[in-house]
């Protein structure tokens, strides 16, 4: 990748896929992108010096500039004028794709606003890794990025009749509540597979249905965590509960929608009657 030196020629934005775990799943093409670049952006200066040092790769000509979620919104018109002045730059995180629940989005649309070129070395995806090894379908799938920490009912609950395998990623932490609050939503026979330290030493594959793995994860989990829930068949799913429904509009309410409307969100995304989810609010 050499740097531009035509008058009035920009640079051109390279987004490469690095290694989720083994270093030897870079592609010969990222080894290249990573040697010739005059700018890497990186998400982790010190893991990228890691990874380039255990592939024997010479990144010295590279100015390594950090670009992670902190300073995105700084870093981005940085890196949009070094390449408006011809400069390519290559931009990576931890692992992983820029921009899928990493920093790059803000910097690519810049680009695309700016008609500056942007590219992309395909790699490793944790993504479709899990679901690959999860065993459940593939034909179709959607990919929910990290539960939200708040209003997490409430995002569960609309996706309960979605019927497309989900993949989302969580924080070992957060990895129980999140199981128990999927099982309440999507009953607690769902399947799911949890994909732990994908590629890594101590990769872990746990299948399992919700509830099951909900009991598991509570005893305690470490790692990078990627979850593939089964799509909705109509099956798992039991009847409504009372409590579910009061507990599905007070957080609505919390995050300020008023009741009526609330209620109205409730009845839809549940399939039970406005009337019932009133009574439900109402009750006592």
């Amino acid at each position: 990748m050499a740097e531009h030196t035509d008058i009035g020629a920009s640079g051109r934005l390279t987004l490469a896929g690095m290694p989720i775990g083994q270093p030897l799943d870079a592609s010969p093409r990222l080894r290249v992108a990573l040697e010739d670049s005059p700018i890497i952006a990186a998400e982790d200066t010190r893991r990228l010096r890691r990874l380039a040092s255990e592939l024997k790769l010479d990144i010295g000509r590279a100015r390594v500039l950090s670009y992670f979620e902190g300073n995105e919104r700084g870093r981005a018109p940085q890196l949009l004028e070094e390449l408006k002045q011809g400069v390519d730059v290559l931009l990576v995180t931890d692992a992983g794709m820029p921009g899928v629940s990493d920093p790059g989005y803000r910097l690519v649309a810049g680009c695309v606003q700016a008609d500056i070129p942007v590219t992309v070395i395909p790699g490793p995806s944790a993504v479709t890794a899990a679901l690959a090894v999860s065993g459940l379908p593939t034909d179709r799938f959607c990919f929910e990025g990290f539960p939200p920490r708040k209003g997490q009912a409430r995002r569960f609950e609309a996706l309960a009749r979605e019927p497309r395998t989900m993949v989302f990623f969580e924080s070992p932490r957060r990895l129980g509540p999140t199981l128990d609050a999927m099982a309440t939503a999507f009953g607690p026979n769902r399947s799911a597979v949890v994909c732990r330290e994908l590629t890594k030493t101590f990769e872990e594959v746990r299948r399992g249905s919700l509830a099951e793995l909900a009991t598991w994860a509570h005893e305690g989990v470490r790692g990078e965590i990627t979850l593939v829930v089964a799509g909705d068949t109509g099956e798992e799913r039991g009847p409504v509960t009372v409590e579910a429904l009061a507990k599905a509009v007070a957080e609505r309410e919390e995050e300020g929608t008023h009741r009526k409307q609330a209620i109205a969100e409730v009845a839809k995304e549940t399939g039970v009657p406005k009337r019932e989810v009133y009574d439900a609010v109402h009750k006592g």
